[in-house]
Order: C-alpha cells, then sequence, then structure tokens
C-alpha cells in the first residue's frame, strides 16, 4: 500500500492532528492563480494512481549518483554511522542491460576521443560542458564516475534514519541563510523545529520580488515535502526482535501545526503545493520532449519500454489539460538586462543548493535530497526552455536544442511522485 494512504489512514483515526495543520490550507496560493481544492481534486483524480505505477517500471526506479562526492563548503565531521543512513546500491546482475548499455555508449565514446588530437579533445569536452550545462539549475553527478552507482530507489525508500542534531540542522540553516535570498536582518533559529520568536518571519517576502519569493517557496515546499516523509515513515520500535516503522504524529505536529509553529505549519505545507504546481506546470510543457518518435524509455524490454512510453505520454497530456496552470512569464520580465543577472543569480544560488546536498552526513539522507533537487531544478530548466522546446527536432540526426539526460528524466518524475501522494491523501 502506497505510504500515505497508510499516512491518511493514521489521520483519520487521529483527525485533530491532520486537521489543525491543514484547515488553514485552503484557497488560493499566492502568486499564483490556482487554488487548493483544485490541485486535490485533479491530482486524485487525474495523475496519482498513473504516477505511481509509471515510478515502479524499470526505467524510473534505478537512478545514478554519486554519494562519496566530498563537501565543498565545509569541513565533513564524517558520515553518519547509523545502519538507516546505509544506502544499499544495485549490483550489476540487477541493474536492467538497457540501462547499463547506456554506459557502455558513454564509455564507448571516451574511447574515441583518444582518437583526436589534446587540443581537439579539450575543445570538444568544454563545447560539450557548455553546451549541456548553459540551462541548468543544479549540479549534475557524473555518470561515468567510477564512484557512480545505481540505487534501486523502491528498496531504498525516503524515511526517517535517525539523522539529526546539529549537523543536520547545519545543512537547512545553510541553505535558508545563505541561500534564500533572505536578508540577514531576518533572524531564523538554529533549530528548524523551533518557530520564529518574531511573530513577522514571513512578512519580509512581502517586500522581495515575485522571482525571490517563488524561489523560496520553492525551497520551503522542497523542506516541508521531506519532514512529512520523515513523520509518515518513523522508526518507532528499535530491538533485537523487532524494528517497527510507522506514523509518528508528534513529530508530524512539531513540523506542521499551527498553534505548535506560531503559525508557521500551515504555510510551509501551502509552499508544498506551490511546489507542486511549478512541476506540474514543467510536466505540461517538457511533454514535445517525449513525444518525438525517436525518445524511448529504453531498458532493454520493447514491449514494457513501449507501454511506459505510452503511459508517460497519457500522464503528461493529462498535465497540460490542468485548468489553472502556473503562469512562469511573470517571472523575469522586466527590464531584460537585469531579467537576466536575477536569472542568474536564481541559477547559481539553485546550483549551490543542490552541491549541500554532497554535504549531508546521512547517505540514505544525500540520495534522496540529491534527487529531489535535481528534479526541481530539472522542473526550472524545462519551464525557462520554452522556446528550445518548441523547436525540438524529430528525427534522431539533428542534435536537439533541448536536451534532457536520463538522470535529470528519473528525477524530474521521481521528485514530482514526493509531493503527488502527499497531495492525495487530502
Amino acid at each position: 500500500m502506497n505510504l500515505f494512504l497508510l499516512l491518511l489512514a493514521l489521520f483519520s483515526v487521529l483527525p485533530g492532528s491532520w486537521a489543525r495543520c491543514f484547515c488553514k490550507v485552503t484557497g488560493s496560493l499566492d502568486d499564483c492563480a490556482c487554488d487548493v481544492e483544485t490541485i486535490d481534486n485533479f491530482n486524485n483524480r487525474n495523475l496519482f494512481t498513473k504516477l505511481q505505477k509509471l515510478l515502479s517500471s524499470d526505467y524510473f526506479r534505478f537512478y545514478k549518483v554519486n554519494l562519496n562526492n566530498p563537501c565543498p563548503f565545509w569541513t565533513d565531521s564524517g558520515h553518519c554511522g547509523l545502519r538507516d543512513c546505509a544506502v544499499k546500491p544495485c549490483t550489476a546482475n540487477e541493474v536492467p542491460e538497457g540501462l547499463k548499455s547506456n554506459t557502455l555508449v558513454s564509455v564507448l565514446t571516451l574511447l574515441l576521443f583518444v582518437l583526436f588530437s589534446d587540443e581537439t579533445r579539450q575543445a570538444l569536452l568544454e563545447w560539450n560542458r557548455h553546451d549541456d550545462e548553459a540551462d541548468r539549475f543544479c549540479m549534475h553527478d557524473d555518470e561515468d564516475s567510477p564512484h557512480a552507482q545505481y540505487v534501486d530507489l523502491l528498496l531504498n525508500p525516503e524515511r526517517y534514519t535517525g539523522y539529526k542534531g546539529p549537523e543536520a540542522w547545519q545543512i537547512w540553516n545553510s541553505i535558508y541563510e545563505e541561500n534564500c535570498f533572505k536578508p540577514y536582518t531576518v533572524q531564523r533559529p538554529l533549530n528548524p523545529l523551533v518557530s520564529s520568536s518574531r511573530k513577522g518571519f514571513y512578512r519580509w517576502l512581502e517586500g522581495l520580488c515575485v522571482e525571490k519569493r517563488a524561489f523560496y517557496r520553492l525551497v520551503s515546499g522542497l523542506h516541508a515535502s521531506i519532514n512529512v516523509h520523515l513523520s509518515a515513515r518513523y522508526l518507532l520500535a528499535d530491538s533485537w526482535f523487532e524494528r517497527k516503522w510507522g506514523h509518528n504524529v508528534t513529530e508530524f505536529q512539531l513540523r506542521f501545526d499551527e498553534e505548535l509553529t506560531k503559525g508557521e505549519g500551515p504555510k510551509r505545507l501551502r509552499n508544498l503545493y506551490f511546489l507542486y504546481l511549478i512541476e506540474l506546470r514543467a510536466l505540461a510543457k517538457v511533454l514535445p520532449f517525449f513525444e518525438r518518435p525517436s525518445f524511448n524509455l529504453y531498458t532493454g524490454q520493447p514491449e514494457q519500454d513501449r507501454e511506459n512510453k505510452e503511459l508517460l505520454l497519457g500522464l503528461l497530456h493529462m498535465a497540460k489539460s490542468f485548468p489553472l496552470h502556473f503562469d512562469e512569464t511573470t517571472l523575469f520580465a522586466g527590464d531584460k538586462k537585469e531579467a537576466a543577472k536575477l536569472k542568474d543569480d536564481f541559477k547559481l544560488t539553485f546550483k549551490n543548493i543542490s552541491r549541500i546536498m554532497d554535504c549531508v552526513g546521512c547517505f540514505k539522507c544525500r540520495l534522496w535530497g540529491k534527487l529531489q533537487t535535481q528534479g526541481l531544478g530539472t522542473a526550472l530548466k524545462i519551464l525557462f526552455s520554452e522556446k528550445q522546446i518548441e523547436t525540438l527536432p524529430q528525427s534522431s540526426s539533428s542534435k536537439p536544442s533541448f536536451q534532457l539526460n536520463r538522470q535529470e528524466i528519473v528525477s524530474l518524475f521521481n521528485a514530482f511522485g514526493r509531493y503527488n501522494p502527499i497531495i492525495n491523501t487530502r
């Protein structure tokens, strides 16, 4: 049974815990024409089941990631030694042959470079790197690195691992304090479970431009999603004869209850809806990329690959039919020079956040943090590549004006899949 269907069952038994958190999450969302109820109805009736089926397929469940990158910002105090922080990578036999053949193609490409001179090879590498990274909003792992490994996401679920305390708080405080356009005069407590003592903590957002407000709300929504998952799959009992995972209502209330968070909890959940809306818009806009006859969800299983592409296209057409999409043209729409600089700042700041994920001491948390930041970064890349997507060639013989690699595709849909079941509990 899906995790959040279980969560719904729990809160139907304890309605007060859930109702106090969600009673304020109604009506219109800020900076867009959509409302919470429309999102609820659309997701529950049209998207939830299709997406969960798609994410269980081989193409989307195997994610290649490097969990051994060093922290680029501060001295790492060491990795979490708790057993639930560990990630179990796939063996060679567990990875579908089609996915392994993609790696082989990369190796052969590198071998061909031997035929070129040093100058030509370096020029090709720089050209390819610039061409590939110019529109990215996050850092990507090198899939050809010997440290990159395939991970089965279904066998390494996002859940509470015991990773907490100052080291975990440092991650989120570095994100909020240094990478969310927040004025230094606005204080945020070190412990994220402690609400701001200042009643006007969110008032500073009102003075920001719409782009910076959107950025903060996306990060807050991502944080809320992670906290909901950790509260829903919490280690309740750990002994030599039993390990029991379940719903920690107290932990959920500490993060989202209106009274306990002095009004911040419902705002965090509203930001989760905003995040969902942004990624839903990206799915609608990227449809032409996946509609091309030359694109395949290749795993080496022709019938399953064909069925999965049909399922994917049906899902994207449904996403496109949503009646109240976020209008991304309201972003970066002012003076062209100022808008371009703001967009570059936006992109650079989010890249920093994606790099901070390599500072997470818990490997399980690092895995899901990297995947979800990459998924959101891919969604932002799509939103601001409209012209490139519109001019995509239908033939694979021409160099496309817009590209998504498999890592981006898997992270995009799995990240959206993190918010999709939360909305489904409503």
